[in-house]
Parts: C-alpha cells; structure tokens; sequence
C-alpha cells in the first residue's frame, strides 16, 4: 500500500512562528490601524505568498496572534479553584490591559485592539468564525476546571459549568468594551469570589435545574 502524495509544499513550523513572533511585534508597537501585513512578511524574512497562504488578511493574522497570546496563559488544575481561576483571570485581564492600551487614541476609557478585533469579526463571517473558533478552544480550559471542581463537590452539583465561565467572561468582556472602566488590582480575585459564592450556595428552593 502506498502513501498518496501531498499536493503543494509542506508548511514550514519555523516560518509560522517567525511569522507570529513578527506580527505580535508589530501589533504592539503599531496597533491596528497601521499595522502592515506585508511588513510583517519582510520582518519574518518569508515570501509575502507564504504569509498570504496562511493568513489572507490582516485580520486573519491578528486572530492568529490572540490565540499564540492566549496559549501563553497557563490553564493550571491545583485542586483549589478559586486560585486556580484568580490565577487565570489575573493573566487575562493583565494581557487585557495591554491590548486595549495599543493604538488608544487617548488617554481615557478604550477598548483598543480587542474592540477592532471584534468589529472585524462582525463584519466578516469568515473572521467572526475563526475568532469564535480561538475562544471555544481556549475557553474549554477554565470550563473544565469547574466542571472537575464540580466533580469533587467544590460546587453545588447543579452548578452549570459553561454559564459560570460566562459570568466570569461577560464581565471582564462588559467592563473592557463598553464601560473602559479599569480592572483594579483585586478585580479578578473579586469576580472570582463573587462568581463562586453563588455556585457553592445551596440552591433549595431555587427550582433551578
């Protein structure tokens, strides 16, 4: 039996992460509207067709640059998940700041890159896929860490996994593209504490399920 052979050339795993490192670069020195494509192809020393093979937009690149960024974040499982999630949500909202603090205009209050991002995937389907695709991936990693801590009986077994990671999203997500209010150094702890007081206390008489 043989092998069939594979059409075009193989992808090259060095020239995707010159190419990643080069647009995560760029991205923080630049921001989003003066961030070149194709400058990140002379940056990365490849052919700007290889870049374009694998990310026909700008948009594309930077979806790819977010999910390098948010692999970088531990997901870790102690056993203890309130440090566990602080632990998480601490790096997240730190890498946060960071992000809406590129291209900020000003200033006050801003969403920077994180709300271009998401214009970006409302305008085109095919980034609006991608980017959702990126944060199912990594969202799966603190929903199962709930769902083990429910398993231990860290929380009440009724408790909903995925509605407890939305509390926690939705409010660092609410807080960085419509109110720009600052996180705060305890934020996370906060959230954290407020989010898990409700899944550990006894849900008779709620008529949940």
């Amino acid at each position: 039996m043989t092998t069939p052979a594979r059409r075009g050339r193989p992808r090259s795993e060095g020239a995707d992460a010159r190419i990643l490192a080069a647009a995560h670069d760029m991205l923080m020195e630049r921001g989003y509207e003066r961030y070149s494509i194709d400058e990140v192809a002379q940056r990365a020393k490849v052919a700007k067709t290889t870049l374009y093979r694998r990310w026909p937009t700008k948009d594309h690149l930077i979806v790819a640059v977010v999910a390098k960024i948010q692999d970088d974040v531990p997901v870790a499982d102690t056993g203890d998940i309130r440090h566990d999630l602080v632990t998480y949500l601490e790096a997240v909202v730190a890498g946060l700041d960071r992000m809406r603090r590129v291209g900020a205009s000003t200033d006050g209050p801003s969403a920077g890159l994180v709300a271009e991002l998401v214009a970006a995937a409302a305008r085109h389907a095919d980034v609006g896929e991608a980017v959702r695709a990126v944060f199912a991936r990594r969202n799966a990693l603190p929903i199962a860490l709930l769902e083990t801590a429910r398993a231990r009986g860290d929380l009440n077994p009724d408790a909903r996994p995925d509605l407890l990671f939305d509390e926690l999203a939705g409010a660092i997500y609410y807080r960085l593209l419509i109110t720009g209010e600052p996180f705060g150094g305890d934020y996370a702890s906060r959230l954290v504490d407020q989010v898990l007081a409700g899944a550990r206390a006894s849900s008779a008489g709620t008529g949940g399920s």
